[in-house]
């Protein structure tokens, strides 16, 4: 399987009720219809436009959601997957793994040291800004060194990345992009070892801290194991990580889940703003655990 993977499981019947709505709908049979509406990528498509009809998610605001089963390589979710939006600091595990090509390349020059660590486990865990800047100069040279690295050891996952600023000390960071299926990609080669160091990259994403996919979510059993990086702004939230739900047969079901809201205009109410759309995103990672319980007698 490619780090592109599998594409997800939709008919072309599927497709046409996704994009042609209520029209679409009508022209289905009903052993059609009930297939379709049953697929996880209808539920999470139908929420989101609920949300839009009642004003919850505004016109000015564009959003991208992901969904990879591990366990049957299935694509599940995949809308407005291929569109670059904001990273924020969604993009940290990425100057992570840059600074890894080098420390593979290069052992004494760009040296695994516990000062290291504690810079690593700073950027990602506690979300620190400058010590990404610290990664992006140490590893690229700049944030375009750090774009060229990335797209020469792995253009196949980092398709509709760029990194082209700094993150300023204000936080305001608005045009560093990435898609919902470029995080859908490194992720899946992260879990599968195919990037360098990869188990040190989940170590730190699986570090305890905030998240908006397994925290306050419905229907997750506390304790389920998370391996992610958020993303805050006064125009962006987002979470993108691999959920490890168990089975009742004590076997681990793997599963990324990718959740992005991307606002045009800075908001003026950013703690109420961010923390209903966090709250967005609790919703819709609920859904997709209630889905993958059903699919894998989860616990």
């Amino acid at each position: 399987m490619s780090n592109n993977h599998a594409k997800v499981a939709l008919s072309r019947r599927d497709f046409l009720v996704f994009s042609g709505g209520c029209a679409a709908l009508a022209g289905l049979g009903a052993p059609a219809l009930a297939e379709a509406q049953s697929s996880l990528h209808y539920q999470v498509n139908a929420y989101i436009q609920s949300l839009r009809r009642s004003g919850r998610i505004p016109r000015d605001e564009r959003t991208a959601w992901s969904v990879y089963d591990f366990t049957t390589g299935t694509k599940l979710v995949a809308i407005n997957e291929e569109r670059p939006l904001q990273a924020a600091s969604m993009l940290k595990p990425f100057v992570a793994q840059a600074y890894f090509y080098r420390h593979i390349a290069d052992r004494q020059g760009f040296p695994y040291t516990n000062g290291v660590r504690q810079r690593m486990t700073a950027m990602i865990r506690d979300s620190c800004n400058s010590e990404t800047n610290y990664f992006i100069t140490r590893a690229g040279g700049s944030p375009g060194g750090l774009q060229r690295l990335l797209q020469q050891r792995a253009g196949g996952v980092f398709q509709q990345t760029r990194i082209v600023e700094y993150i300023p000390q204000s936080g305001r960071t608005y045009r560093n992009q990435a898609s919902a299926r470029d995080y859908s990609r490194y992720l899946f080669a992260t879990w599968n070892e195919r990037m360098p160091m990869s188990k040190e990259v989940l170590h730190y994403m699986g570090l305890p801290n905030g998240n908006r996919i397994v925290r306050g979510a419905t229907g997750i059993p506390s304790g389920t194991k998370l391996y992610h990086k958020t993303g805050s702004t006064a125009r962006l939230c987002g979470d993108m990580g691999i959920v490890v739900a168990q089975g009742r047969n004590g076997r681990p079901y793997p599963y990324t889940f990718i959740g992005i809201i991307d606002k045009s205009q800075r908001t003026n109410q950013y703690t109420s703003w961010i923390r209903d759309r966090g709250n967005v995103l609790r919703e819709v990672s609920s859904l997709v655990y209630a889905f993958m319980k059903q699919r894998h007698n989860l616990v």
